[in-house]
């Protein structure tokens, strides 16, 4: 599965820059002729020599104790994934039954930010005693095996099945990654059975799907397991002893119960609906996430594809956000499953900007509160102070429809004395559409390449026509100003809104020379007992 962050509207017109880094890349020497075997056996003393390591004496000074730092440990993680390479890849894949996969490439971010999850998952599968090996390969590196493999960006997950592979679909943490392997490889329900277990497993899971059945059987059970088959990113567990099972979920009251158990202050939500399979992933769907989410490079293709519609952004500094959390919760838990609230780090460039751009806003420092309607790809901006009451407000007035959609303007500039006139969001209703006067508009952008030669285009044409006056030339800069009306698809556009018919705008050809664009606004625009020809 490929990376995909994108801010959820169709508005967005930035990708996100990353700085380059990598993380790590234990290589398996590629003209080393030995087979497959010998490559396990090369893993199995690298394990020995940690395990050996970690037999430290008890009397060891603390210094050497402490040695095994989080670099360490990480190190220790990466030398039980497999480095693939020209020689060694087809037999790896043929040859075991499970092979989850990790195609990368030294300067991508989103492979380092991944390589330690993927790692640190690896470590955790092996302790679990999973049949999955998992392995990674430098696709840059290796540009022949990565195409034989179908990986075609980067980071790519795979998880090859006795050598056929099946796309990546779970989240793309250390555990998430741990449950989707263990899900997709025969594990799809954990069988907690006693006290020991379910502290156990409250110690690892921090958020879980929980099912009390008197007997592992029948329509409910069945329907359970499907769920849990099914999802691709929540860890459930079973239980059919109720004294158990309320060590992971105190209110159970009755067998054949559900319910998820979240690390945060709304921590226990029971489903309440029928035992079917599509009823309780929408359950899921609706309740995985806290009240207020984070957005992370890690979680974020998770957030866009949330059911819930209906999505708040909170931008702040840190600092801010930390007295703002548990108002913010508050507000929140009073739009559970109706709308979805996210934190980004007003600080950090690469999540917030190409959000805050779409406002105009970019270069704010201080604490927004925007919106977005996916439904409908809307956008909203809270412009007032960004209280809890305020944000509760906004909130209403975003379900009952009384907020209106935003849409970006620059400031109103000075037009004295300009022959072209400057038209912004906020002025393109006065200057435009209600005008009682012929407008020819040009729609540009500052990254436009063909737009330079056009507006001298539209500049001469403006002096040309000064004495007619029924008509205006305009100009609008589409990347910093928006209105409803105003749908552009490309960019240098022309456009000739009629007086008496500003709905239907004509558009013009970019390409045609000045002489044609004369003629052509002359037989609009001037009564036919007037015409003349126009010589430029």
């Amino acid at each position: 599965m490929l990376f995909s962050k994108n801010p959820p509207s169709r508005f967005l017109l930035l990708t996100l820059t990353f700085v380059l880094l990598l993380s790590f890349s234990i290589n398996i020497n590629a003209s080393d002729p030995t087979n497959f075997e010998d490559d396990s056996d090369d893993l199995e003393q690298l394990l020995a020599l940690d395990e050996q390591e970690d037999q430290l004496p008890e009397d060891q000074d603390q210094e050497s104790s402490s040695r095994f730092s989080e670099a360490e440990v990480l190190s220790k993680a990466q030398r039980i994934v497999l480095e693939l390479n020209s020689d060694n890849s087809k037999r790896v894949i043929d040859e075991n039954e499970f092979v989850l996969l990790l195609g990368y490439a030294p300067w991508c971010v989103r492979s380092a930010e991944l390589m330690p999850q993927f790692a640190e998952a690896a470590t955790s599968l092996k302790e679990l005693g999973s049949p999955v090996l998992m392995a990674k390969l430098d696709a840059e590196r290796y540009p022949k095996v990565a195409s034989l493999l179908d990986i075609k960006g980067f980071p790519t997950l795979l998880l090859f099945v006795n050598g056929t592979s099946k796309a990546y679909t779970g989240g793309f943490s250390a555990e998430e990654i741990v449950i989707w392997a263990r899900k997709k490889t025969g594990v799809p329900v954990i069988r907690i059975n006693t006290v020991t277990e379910a502290e156990d497993f409250l110690k690892k899971h921090h958020m879980f799907v929980i099912g009390l059945f008197e007997k592992f059987e029948g329509s409910d059970y069945k329907a359970f397991i499907k769920a849990a088959m099914s999802d691709n990113e929540i860890q459930f567990a079973e239980a059919s002893n109720i004294e158990v099972a309320k060590l992971l979920y105190p209110d159970i009251k009755a067998t054949n119960f559900l319910g998820i158990v979240k690390s945060e202050p709304e921590r226990y939500t029971a489903y309440d609906g029928t035992f079917e399979m599509e009823n309780i992933l929408q359950f899921l769907d609706y309740n995985k996430f806290p009240l207020v989410t984070k957005l992370t490079e890690l979680n974020s293709v998770r957030v866009y594809s949330s059911p819930i519609k209906l999505q708040v952004y909170v931008f702040a500094k840190a600092d801010d956000f930390k007295t703002l959390l548990e108002p913010l919760q508050d507000v929140a838990r009073k739009f559970i499953i109706k709308v979805m609230f996210i934190y980004i780090d007003i600080v950090d460039e690469n999540l917030a900007k190409p959000f805050l751009t779409l406002f105009g806003l970019e270069e704010s420092k201080n604490t927004l509160v925007t919106a977005f309607d996916n439904k409908g790809s809307s956008k909203y901006l809270l412009q007032s102070d960004p209280t809890p009451s305020n944000i509760e407000e906004f909130c209403s007035g975003l379900l009952h429809g009384s907020i209106s959609t935003y849409f970006k303007s620059q400031p109103i500039p000075d037009n004295n004395n300009a022959s072209v006139l400057a038209v912004v969001g906020k002025t393109f209703d006065d200057l435009v559409l209600n005008s009682p006067k012929n407008v020819l508009l040009e729609v540009y952008t500052p990254w436009c390449i063909n737009c330079e030669t056009t507006s001298k285009q539209v500049e001469k044409l403006a002096k040309h026509f000064k004495g007619l006056d029924s008509l205006i030339f305009a100009k609008i800069d589409a990347s910093a100003n928006e209105h409803p009306k105003l749908q552009v698809d490309n960019y240098l556009s022309l456009f000739l809104y009629k007086a008496g018919d500003k709905d239907n705008p004509i558009k013009l050809s970019t390409k045609s020379g000045s002489k044609e664009l004369a003629a052509f606004i002359n037989k609009q625009v001037r009564p036919k007992d007037q015409a003349a020809k126009d010589e430029l």
